[in-house]
């Protein structure tokens, strides 16, 4: 068996690629393999990063035009984007880009050190659940069915952080077509997958924000794994209250639920 684990730095979290091939594939065909699966996520981290100003993202976001051309992969980012705010009730918002400059949160927090979570726990407004915008800008955002063009207000920008990671996860899996089994992670999305995990299913261990040992562990054959969690990034602002990257919709500002850690298992 060849075992191949690549980690990078992307996105502005830890990427990394763990694949299992039969001997019989080679070891230089299995680390190409694993090497178009990196620069898959490398290009899609290029292309959908709002801390980057030449990015394509940040390209569309200053662009005035109500109708703007975009590459496929900017297309498909912001269709997933609006299509998770539609299914959730607008819970998930992808408009909120201002509001979460105005927390703080204008460049990747990747490299500092996060404010103690005992710390903003013992700091944080009372805990309330979050709740949709009550005119919300996302049901004003369409893609084109071919994903080439995006249409939107003057004004409203779009953020793709969590969905632009579990996106370049995915994306990476499809191109490990030949490996027994694989695990690809950006930052917390993992895709899973590979033939072999029908007798050897991944074991995922879900991480306490407060000791980081593991508090459960859970047994996947082929999916998505998704956490988020206040834990990394996490800072006080200006008039010292803890903020965080997590916002209700409905305030704009950083949410206090009670809940300091998700983990979401889902076919993709």
């Amino acid at each position: 068996m060849i075992v191949i684990d690549e980690q990078f730095p992307t996105m502005g979290v830890e990427g990394r690629i763990l694949a299992e091939y039969p001997d019989a594939v080679g070891e230089t065909a299995a680390r190409a393999e694993v090497a178009g699966a990196r620069d898959r996520i490398e290009a899609l981290a290029a292309c959908l990063t709002r801390f980057d100003p030449a990015s394509e993202l940040c390209a569309m976001n200053a662009d005035p035009a109500p109708v703007v051309r975009v590459s496929a992969d900017l297309g498909g980012a912001v269709a997933a984007a609006v299509k998770a705010a539609r299914d959730t009730g607008g819970l998930v918002d992808p408009t909120l880009t201002g509001e979460l400059e105005a927390a703080g949160y204008t460049g990747t927090r990747r490299g500092t050190q996060p404010l103690d979570l005992d710390a903003a726990l013992r700091d944080a407004p009372p805990r309330a659940p979050g709740g949709p915008r009550a005119e919300p800008a996302w049901p004003a955002v369409t893609v084109s069915a071919d994903h080439r063009t995006v249409e939107r207000p003057p004004g409203v920008r779009i953020d793709l952080g969590g969905i632009g990671k579990g996106l370049a996860a995915d994306e990476a899996a499809r191109l490990l077509p030949r490996a027994f089994r694989y695990a690809v992670d950006c930052g917390g999305d993992l895709a899973l997958g590979g033939p072999g995990t029908a007798r050897r299913p991944w074991s995922v261990d879900v991480r306490d924000p407060r000791t980081g040992r593991a508090a459960h562990s859970v047994r996947v054959t082929a999916g998505g794994v998704a956490t988020s969690g206040l834990d990394i990034r996490l800072w006080r602002g200006p008039d010292g209250r803890p903020r965080h990257h997590l916002l209700d919709p409905a305030t704009g500002a950083p949410v206090w639920p009670g809940m300091i850690a998700v983990t979401a298992v889902a076919p993709t």
